[in-house]
């Protein structure tokens, strides 16, 4: 039998739900963004294939090109603000810029604190040694005798966690960069690190180092934005679903990763 609901406490639904839709289509964010003429960007920029800076020092990378393209189309300046990635929540909550597009995992526990666009990438979480490392073939081969590095703040860092293994040290760094350098001079044995980021070293450094066939977790990869500010996540979605459909984010990612690995649901 379907439960009757009184024409009274439907009005009264219909018009609580009506004042939150017009609630968030008027929070303001988009409106701001859009009269400053300026949308800020944090950012790892040593994250590369996503955003790093080349030999001129130029910030360039997959989410470099995606969103310089959507302030194209939206007809504002992005602004590109570099920051350390263990308190990346912490600076977007206190508004030191408007969203996180670094190829951000999207997580309970970050959808607890913020918002987030659908998922624009689906990755995984991997670990890299050198190459010719006998010892290490598989995650079975990580444990008490193994020194293993990973990114503060990272999804690497709870995936590495979630394991659960004794290791022999954990090395934390601020940036994969200086990871990556300790692990080919031996200072530690493995990498905990995304794949986008282990493979693209892979490919600038032919022979140097190796993934491990077995992945620590897969997750999808987002845009985030503080909770409050609905009108520029929409916004921002709307232009992200109009570069998939016109074949935009396809073209990117072929000539960042040489195929198309972009997910959008």
């Amino acid at each position: 039998m379907k439960k009757y609901v009184p024409a009274a406490g439907m009005v009264i639904f219909l018009a609580c739900l009506f004042a939150s839709n017009a609630f968030a289509a008027g929070d303001g964010s988009w409106e701001r963004v859009k009269k400053s003429g300026v949308l800020t960007i944090g950012i790892d920029d040593a994250f590369p294939p996503m955003e790093f800076r080349n030999d001129k020092n130029e910030l360039v990378g997959f989410d470099i090109d995606a969103s310089k393209e959507l302030g194209k189309r939206l007809g504002i300046k992005v602004e590109h603000i570099p920051t350390v990635w263990d308190t990346v929540i912490l600076s977007l909550k206190s508004k030191k810029f408007d969203l996180v597009w670094s190829g951000m995992s999207v997580t309970p526990d970050r959808e607890k604190e913020i918002a987030f666009t659908k998922p624009y990438i689906m990755e995984k979480q991997v670990i890299v040694v050198k190459a010719g490392n006998k010892k290490i073939k598989g995650l079975k081969n990580l444990g008490a005798d193994t020194v293993v590095g990973v990114q503060l703040g990272s999804t690497s860092e709870e995936a590495l966690a979630k394991l659960n293994k004794k290791f022999k040290g954990i090395k934390k760094y601020d940036k994969n960069t200086d990871a990556f350098l300790d692990l080919k001079i031996g200072r530690i044995d493995a990498l905990a690190v995304d794949e986008l980021v282990g493979r693209y070293y892979l490919s600038q450094k032919p022979g140097e180092f190796t993934v491990l066939s077995e992945s620590l977790l897969s997750e999808p990869i987002g845009i985030g934005l503080r909770k409050e500010d609905v009108s520029l996540k929409n916004k921002i979605q709307q232009t992200l679903d109009a570069m998939f459909k016109d074949g935009t984010m396809k073209k990117i990612s072929i000539k960042w990763f040489g195929d198309d690995i972009t997910s959008w649901k």
